[in-house]
């Protein structure tokens, strides 16, 4: 499972269900990951994609944001990983925010 975590393929949050899965099935992590379709997402353009959209869908957030309040990234994060079901790459998603914030 370290292996899948060190080469991107889930992140620390898929882990953790990935792990639970191996106590209760007995399964390797690699077998849990593919049955449940859980390889995290890290194609720029389709967290991108998302991006964008959380971003149109909340101004107020995009605008606190603009106006210092750091909690409002938080949020938009937050929504990221919603849309994507947990499966984005959070460094990626925090650094396209951030290219996106900053337009």
């Amino acid at each position: 499972m370290i292996g899948l975590i060190d080469k991107g393929t889930i992140s620390n949050k898929i882990a953790k269900t990935v792990f639970k899965e191996m106590l209760e099935s007995g399964k390797l992590p690699q077998q849990i990951v593919e049955e449940k379709g859980l390889v995290q997402i890290s194609d720029e353009g389709a967290i991108k994609s998302i991006v964008e959209q959380v971003v149109a869908a909340n101004p107020q957030s995009v605008e606190d944001f603009k106006a210092g309040k750091q909690k409002a990234i938080g949020f938009l994060v937050g929504q990221v990983m919603k849309e994507s079901k947990g499966k984005a790459n959070p460094a990626l998603v925090n650094q396209l925010l951030a290219e996106v914030l900053s337009r």
